[in-house]
């Protein structure tokens, strides 16, 4: 169902031509709404929403030109039509040059007016139908899309079926790869608001000096840079619903801000002293241990508890048993379909392997394995030995290649980067001890040699480049 068109708005003071328009207009289906100065139109533009402005140059009081500019700072995406019985080029150019949609001299033809309110109309519907397209990303409509079949997630689902159908803030926890994301999509897209606009920020990824305007937007030259104004998520999200992803990486003075707009809806925009005022509900996730957090100073406790209405605690992948292999199967149909294949399972073993590992990536990391796999199968069945080598992977957590142990992860590192690093320095240790012989490095590893020629082409490892002669300051690994 396409979105009601809002009304558009006309602003003269004489009052046959504004009788005039309601009459070319309302009968094409336009609802129209009139005042004589623009000292009516601002607050009644600042109350509701209009898809486009129809103003005479020439009014009394303020001017339309004076007029232009101001909504031109308030409301930039808002077309302004401006007409005139003076009308000269020059003051078309000015128009033009001020903002305004279009210009138009009177006495205009009907047509010619009915054209330009036309084009306004589908501008402002496409805008609508991006807005919408942009926000079904990572919206879930059906449960099933939440797979599992463990105690754990059979409450799971029937707790989201039973928050969506309601407004209250949600607090999701859980370890990096578990599904908050997905969780957080389903509140949405099985509530009221899902025809509304879905936002999503994630506060990790973005710098702490703009997380503040990318979420309550910016004013003209409120910082270097900030040549015009921009509205923020916050406005973007009015009328549906607003997720804020690793929500406890949010600094103390943003958190504060982000408590007052909780407390009552309101915010203002950086540089601006404007108040404004939307209708979202917020969703927030977090992986690390929010107590934690609170008990050490990171996380203001009473946005805490703003934000902890429902609580949602998603389980690791290690505590869901056979649902490994459910998702396993239900990514494998998902890559079939995108890559052109037709491999039907996993063998006993692979289904074995997949078991016994520990999955500290959780569900997204199975789901690299299986696109992997997938990759690299030649049969019509996931073999065991196109399946990572899990044990590789845990020698490297515990601190293979003599080091010390796995570094914390850096701003912006993610598990598999980590994983990476450390299997390159494990590799590159034992080709180094091996004088970088193949045969006796994939020995040692516990490999084919093929699957090490594998994993060094993916590390971007060669003989010819990591060959070279050692110095005394730079001594081989150890495994």
């Amino acid at each position: 169902m396409k979105p009601a068109l809002p009304p558009l708005l006309v602003v003269d003071d004489e009052p046959n031509l504004r009788r005039s328009l309601r009459a070319l207009l309302e009968p094409e289906g336009y609802d129209v709404r009139d005042v004589e100065s623009a000292e009516q139109a601002l607050p009644l533009l600042a109350e509701e929403e209009f898809f486009l402005v129809i103003a005479d140059v020439r009014l009394g009081g303020m001017n339309g030109y004076e007029f232009l500019q101001r909504v031109r700072q308030r409301w930039p995406h808002l077309p302004v039509l401006m007409i005139t019985a003076y009308a000269t080029p020059k003051q078309a150019v000015q128009a033009i040059r001020a903002g305004a949609f279009d210009y138009l001299p009177k006495p205009f033809a009907p047509e010619e007016l009915l054209h330009a309110v036309a084009r306004c109309a589908e501008h402002w519907r496409l805008k609508q139908e991006n807005l919408r397209l942009r926000s079904q990303v990572g919206v879930i409509t059906d449960l099933s899309q939440i797979v599992g079949e463990c105690p754990k997630m059979r409450e799971l689902r029937q707790m989201i079926q039973t928050v969506a159908a309601t407004d209250a803030r949600v607090l999701i926890l859980g370890e990096s790869g578990t599904g908050k994301e997905l969780v957080a999509g389903a509140l949405h897209g099985l509530s009221r608001r899902r025809d509304a606009t879905y936002v999503r920020i994630n506060c990790a990824a973005i710098p702490d000096t703009l997380l503040e305007s990318e979420l309550f937007g910016h004013e003209k030259g409120a910082f270097t840079g900030a040549l015009r104004q921009k509205p923020g998520r916050v406005e973007e999200a009015d009328g549906g619903t607003l997720f804020l992803d690793e929500i406890a990486d949010m600094s103390r003075p943003l958190q504060a801000k982000l408590l007052r707009f909780l407390e009552d809806g309101t915010f203002t925009r950086v540089g601006g002293t404007q108040e404004l005022r939307v209708n979202v509900r917020v969703i927030a996730a977090t992986n690390r241990d929010i107590v934690r957090a609170i008990r050490e100073g990171q996380f203001r406790e009473d946005l805490f508890h703003r934000l902890n209405v429902v609580q949602f605690r998603l389980p690791p992948l290690r505590e869901r048993g056979d649902d490994v292999l459910l998702l396993a199967e239900y990514f494998l149909r998902q890559f079939n379909q995108t890559l052109g294949r037709n491999v039907r399972g996993f063998s006993r073993a692979a289904r074995q392997k997949l078991l016994s590992h520990h999955w500290p990536g959780n569900v997204r990391e199975l789901r690299n394995v299986v696109e992997r796999a997938l990759i690299l199968e030649t049969t019509d069945e996931i073999q065991s030995s196109s399946l990572p080598d899990f044990e590789l992977e845990a020698r490297l957590h515990a601190g293979g290649a003599g080091s010390a142990g796995p570094a914390l992860p850096g701003p912006g590192q993610s598990l598999d980067d980590i994983l990476a690093d450390y299997e390159r320095k494990l590799i590159l240790g034992i080709l180094e001890q091996c004088q970088y012989n193949i045969g006796r490095a994939a020995e040692r590893l516990g490999l084919s040699r093929h699957a090490l020629r594998y994993r060094m082409q993916r590390l971007h490892i060669t003989t010819e480049t990591e060959a070279e002669p050692t110095t005394a300051s730079e001594p081989p690994a150890s495994p």
